[in-house]
């Protein structure tokens, strides 16, 4: 039997000297009643990236999985093909079958998708998008050890039973307790024949661990993390977005990146700044439509990306730049920074000229630049000085600007 690349660690751990096979099977057929509104739990996003997505990409990445079944509502199986599995490119799914009435119901069918002999079954709910490899491998390597392990977290606040009214029984020890998560792994002979007794007795459990420990296996428990939280209600999408903004957090890098540009004055030209014309005698000389602001502006860009300067990528001797507009070349350095995964988060321009005055304008260029960048308008400054008549700027024969703009560079987070 062929092995993945993560066979290596079951042979090393056990020195066994036969490849293990480890299948992932992900319930996510459920309808999210308890969540409530329009979309099902499991395709919300979180920054953007579906709840479902994000657990997939931990199986994905894991070297110890050979392969994933999942199990969504039957009506979304060309969806979630379509637009969750192939966009994000995630090759270990071998089958998406039709969920069931239950979650039970979906790992059973899930179960049955299995066409070859494995090893190890991986089971974990679609809706936890914290799980992470350390988790799936130490789940497995207690599974192919003793037969069948559950990750969870030990019990710490008090245990209180109450009657139907509310009325406090009896305090319940805690010691010993344990909140159940996902992933739980199994030898897979043993959780076919949990799932076999437990369909021949017509039980339902509340995870898979119940249906091994009815049949009379041993399941040991082993210590996952609080931040593993499974989006079930409202309130667990609050804490899903804070833990998540916490992370990328620390997986941002901070950039910045400085422009500056100059153009003399020339007649009979159009004196173009900010993508807009200025009324004035002269305008500015240069090959494209010799916006200085935006050209600054592009620089700016450019090197807080690290991707050199504007002459680099739009050189002055390319007729297809001849009088562009340098909008534009601001939306094509704009594509080049988001191809590099760098957002945006300030933009601080200064323009110095005597004249003409640019304050009028300064409101309707912000709006230029925010709507170029797909930025919000709050995030831009616009300024303008004069240089007091002193240097080439004083005395009336150009324009120069000064651009600095800050953002963040995110790592990948799936």
């Amino acid at each position: 039997m062929s092995g993945g690349p993560g066979k290596t660690i079951f042979r090393a751990f056990f020195n066994v000297g036969i490849s293990l096979k480890t299948v992932a099977i992900i319930p996510a057929g459920g309808a999210g009643k308890r969540l409530g509104g329009g979309i099902r739990k499991q395709y919300l996003t979180l920054s953007g990236v579906p709840v479902l997505v994000r657990a997939l990409a931990v199986f994905q990445k894991s070297p110890i999985i050979d392969e994933i079944i999942l199990a969504v509502p039957e009506e979304d199986l060309g969806f979630v093909r379509r637009q969750l599995v192939e966009s994000h490119n995630l090759t270990k799914i071998v089958s998406i079958v039709a969920g069931g009435r239950e979650r039970q119901d979906s790992v059973k069918n899930a179960l049955s998708a299995i066409e070859d002999f494995c090893d190890i079954v991986v089971v974990s709910d679609g809706v936890r998008p914290f799980i992470t490899e350390d988790m799936v491998e130490k789940a497995t390597r207690a599974a192919a050890k003793y037969g069948a392990a559950c990750i969870g977290v030990k019990v710490k606040d008090t245990l209180k039973e109450a009657n139907e009214r509310g009325v406090i029984r009896g305090t319940l020890p805690r010691e010993g307790l344990w909140h159940a998560q996902t992933p739980q792994a199994f030898q897979y002979d043993l959780l076919r024949r949990a799932y076999a007794a437990a369909e021949k007795d017509g039980f339902y459990g509340t995870d898979d661990a119940s249906l091994v420990e009815r049949i009379g296996a041993e399941v040991m428990m082993i210590e996952g993390a609080s931040l593993n939280v499974k989006i079930t209600t409202p309130d667990d999408l609050i804490l899903a977005d804070a833990i998540l903004g916490v992370q990328m957090r620390d997986k941002c890098r901070f950039r910045s990146g400085m422009g500056y540009d100059s153009h003399r004055f020339s007649p009979g030209r159009k004196l173009i700044l900010g993508g807009i014309e200025i009324p004035h005698e002269l305008g500015l000389a240069g090959h494209s439509d010799a916006d200085a602001l935006l050209h600054a502006l592009c620089d700016a860009l450019l090197g807080m990306a690290a991707l050199g300067d504007i002459g680099k990528h739009f050189p002055d001797t390319d007729a297809a730049f001849k009088d562009i507009s340098s909008l534009v070349l601001l939306k094509r350095v704009k594509a080049m920074i988001d191809a590099k995964g760098i957002g945006l988060s300030n933009i601080d321009v200064t323009v110095m000229m005597e004249k003409p005055k640019l304050a009028p304008y300064a409101s309707k260029i912000a709006s230029n630049i925010a709507c170029a960048l797909d930025i919000e308008e709050s995030a831009v400054s616009v300024k303008a000085k004069t240089n007091e008549g002193m240097g080439f700027i004083g005395r009336g024969e150009g324009v120069a600007v000064l651009a600095l703009v800050t953002g963040s560079e995110r790592m990948s987070d799936v």
